[in-house]
């Protein structure tokens, strides 16, 4: 009979439910939907036999089984982690500057702290700035590469991974969606999402009018968990202050934006190489598992 091994990869979504205590926040953790990490908690469980988890409201709570199995998945995952380490034992160091914007800066989280683990001599500096603007300063030479939202003047760059955007209001509140429509917009010339948002409703015949605007996230959400407009975003931006307005709500539907690795032409570095290639194994589809 044929050794069964388990799968690495269903192992770190359950320790990730275990340290965020739910779903959405293991989601937010990983870079995965909400559904993958329910898929994967099904799939360990339909693997094992066994119930690993109840949920408790919005929380989840780990079965008997479930803990047994999370100190094992813990023990695991360090060990993989350890042989990686020490199979890339080759020493590299020197300075790295990555650009991404600030609303796209969870998304690498677990990339950046699996980096430093792997090459602690590495220095790392994180810029934060709109898509526009990073990829301008990476064709300058300023930065060593930079992941953004992939800009329809200025193509280029490696796309990574295509992220749906949505139309979403406060979880609790939400305002009327007769026109115009109150829209939180990025200010003009700070990404893409506002160009986007502004021909899909010129083309649908709706009108609107600007309640906010603001350079991140952070800035135009206090404003649309009052309930007092609208906002474009991809899932993987989503919060718990935020929920997505379905279909039905009679609102167009949006397209998807790219995500792109803007590099500077040159050969790049060792340590640009290596962060390159953690940042595609995290972010490209495939690793969502199938």
């Amino acid at each position: 009979m044929r050794a069964e091994t388990l799968d690495l990869s269903l192992l770190r979504t359950l320790v990730a439910v275990a340290d965020t205590g739910s779903v959405t926040a293991a989601a937010r953790r990983l870079a995965y939907t909400q559904s993958t990490v329910s898929m994967q908690l099904r799939r360990l469980e339909e693997a094992l036999g066994v119930v690993l988890h109840e949920r408790e409201g919005r929380r989840i709570r780990f079965t008997a089984e479930g803990q047994r199995l999370l100190g094992h998945a813990r023990r695991l995952l360090a060990l993989n982690d350890e042989a990686l380490a020490d199979m890339r034992t080759r020493r590299v160091v020197g300075e790295l500057t990555l650009g991404i914007p600030e609303d796209y800066a969870s998304l690498l989280t677990s990339v950046f702290a699996y980096f430093h683990q792997l090459y602690p001599e590495v220095r790392l500096q994180v810029v934060c700035a709109t898509s526009a603007d990073l990829v301008g300063r990476v064709r300058q030479g300023e930065l060593d590469l930079a992941l953004v939202t992939r800009q329809r003047h200025s193509p280029g760059g490696e796309v990574i991974r295509r992220e749906p955007l949505a139309w979403a209001v406060g979880s609790r509140r939400q305002p009327s969606l007769l026109d115009p429509l109150p829209l939180a917009l990025y200010s003009p010339g700070a990404d893409l999402f506002r160009e986007v948002a502004e021909q899909v409703l010129a083309a649908a015949g709706r009108d609107w009018r600007l309640a906010y605007t603001s350079q991140s996230m952070a800035g135009l959400t206090p404003v649309v968990q009052a309930g007092l407009a609208i906002v474009v975003v991809t899932r993987s931006m989503l919060t718990p202050e935020l929920r997505v307005l379905e279909a039905s709500s009679g609102l167009p539907p949006l397209p998807a934006v790219e995500l792109a690795l803007h590099r500077p032409p040159h050969r790049p570095a060792e340590p640009a190489r290596r962060l390159a290639e953690l940042i595609r194994e995290q972010l490209s589809p495939g690793s969502e598992g199938s």
